[in-house]
């Protein structure tokens, strides 16, 4: 069901697909991993394009060609879906990535949004994009950030807050401090930005950090320095969290998915009560 975002701008996704994800032990493309029958990235683009986004964008980069054949002529719901390709080569980061779109983004204007997803990421809802839309559009937020508290928080970037609750950066498992480490509310990678404050801050990102990547989270900590409107969104439900770097994450989300599709076309709860596995990395 489509979940129409409180806003009458047009809004972009840029959705991040370039890996090759070592860890599946095949060649194929991450996000073309099928996930309950479609691709990983396809359930991204999806419910990004249910939530509202009029422009999708995948970055692609490791066989390229295979993501690009599967979403030419693309179309949701009977209607075509106006998707866009940029290639990222090398990778160095999710910043990097973002950065590769700018000339797909440049002349739109400063304030219109522009969501950032993972395409490894398939069990993001239309609603949870809504809600970091209405959130980003009611506050007018030079950008928006989603995060989740979870039980298990190894793998994941962690939510650095001041004494007084109040969201200073996101901070990557291998640049912790033995404190941030035993935080629980992380980051599960769904942004949103103001398109011009995006292209701006991007240029200030750097890559002195434990891998030497550019990442699109530092954005976030460069805006709240610069007295930037940052949001954030701390109700993503934890089964929402778990994206996909080996085949047993792949059957676990698989099997996350079959249980909501079966919620949605049966009329007995029983399937539904069952809880998912709690998200990790």
């Amino acid at each position: 069901m489509k979940t129409t975002p409180p806003t009458s701008q047009s809004i972009t996704a840029v959705i991040l697909a370039a890996g090759k994800g070592t860890r599946m032990n095949s060649d194929l493309p991450k996000v073309m991993h099928a996930a309950l029958g479609k691709p990983l990235v396809e359930w991204v683009v999806d419910a990004a394009i249910d939530a509202g986004a009029t422009r999708i964008v995948l970055v692609v980069g490791h066989q390229a060609e295979t993501v690009r054949a599967h979403f030419a002529n693309y179309t949701r719901a009977g209607r075509a879906a106006h998707i866009e390709f940029v290639t990222q080569n090398p990778q160095l980061g999710t910043g990097h990535a973002v950065d590769q779109a700018r000339p797909l983004l440049k002349d739109d204007a400063s304030d219109r949004p522009v969501l950032v997803l993972c395409g490894d990421g398939p069990l993001i809802t239309p609603a949870t994009i809504a809600a970091i839309l209405a959130t980003h559009t009611a506050a007018d937020a030079a950008a928006t950030l989603a995060t989740s508290v979870i039980p298990d928080a190894e793998g994941y970037g962690r939510i650095s807050r001041d004494e007084s609750g109040t969201f200073q950066a996101i901070v990557e498992q291998k640049d912790c401090t033995p404190a941030q480490r035993e935080i629980r509310e992380i980051n599960p990678s769904y942004y949103c930005f103001a398109t011009g404050a995006l292209l701006e801050t991007l240029g200030q990102v750097d890559n002195r950090n434990a891998n030497g990547e550019y990442y699109i989270t530092d954005v976030f900590g460069i805006l709240t320095r610069a007295g930037r409107t940052v949001q954030v969104v701390d109700a993503v439900p934890p089964q929402e969290v778990l994206s996909v770097n080996t085949p047993a994450q792949l059957a676990e989300v698989s099997a996350i998915l079959h249980t909501r599709t079966s919620c949605r076309t049966t009329t007995h709860t029983r399937a539904c009560s069952t809880q998912p596995t709690e998200a990790r990395p």
